[in-house]
């Protein structure tokens, strides 16, 4: 599974609900470890009506359900929509207080990319440019610090459309995720 950090959050007065963006289309990523990411409209159209859970900090408190409808997903002009009916319980109460004063307001999502779903070219400076059309959404969360875990699944993706194409690898991006170590 990999995770990006999305959009900003914000806290519906005393509703008890939350409504943010987990992820933003046609926008690039942040260097993700020698490439950047683009993320499409309909990206998420096909993973809508599977049972995602909505989390605090990617970790194991679950506070809203696709499958209970508690949590709904949708695309909007800007990206993933999320909006969460908060529970009526200690966490619940905690980050929506932590939303309202601001000190979390960001979002970020797990996923998995569909076969077929990306696909990888180079811009005019030689970044590598990965674009996200089929993604399976597996969780969306509040975070705290938005997460990039370790990429290497993703730098893996990389290396093989680069050796593919007869592209260089950078000696940066190999030591940098001790890919030299693991032979690839």
């Amino acid at each position: 599974m990999e995770i990006r950090a999305g959009a900003q959050l914000r806290a519906e007065a005393d509703s008890g609900k939350l409504v943010g963006h987990a992820a933003v289309f046609n926008k690039r990523s942040l260097d993700l470890g020698g490439f950047t990411e683009v993320i499409k409209p309909g990206a998420f159209a096909s993973s809508l009506d599977n049972d995602v859970r909505a989390l605090i900090d990617h970790g194991g408190i679950a506070i809203a359900r696709t499958a209970n409808g508690t949590l709904r997903l949708s695309e909007d002009d800007i990206g993933l929509k999320v909006e969460i009916d908060l529970p009526d319980t200690t966490a619940g109460r905690d980050i929506q207080e932590s939303v309202r004063r601001g000190d979390v307001d960001q979002m970020s999502f797990g996923f998995t990319v569909r076969e077929g779903g990306q696909s990888f070219s180079e811009d005019e400076d030689g970044t590598v440019i990965r674009t996200l059309t089929d993604l399976n959404v597996l969780e969306a969360s509040i975070v705290t610090f938005p997460a990039y875990p370790d990429t290497d699944v993703a730098a893996r993706s990389v290396l093989a459309w680069r050796n593919s194409n007869g592209s260089p690898v950078s000696h940066r991006l190999r030591m940098k995720h001790g890919l030299r170590r693991r032979g690839l």
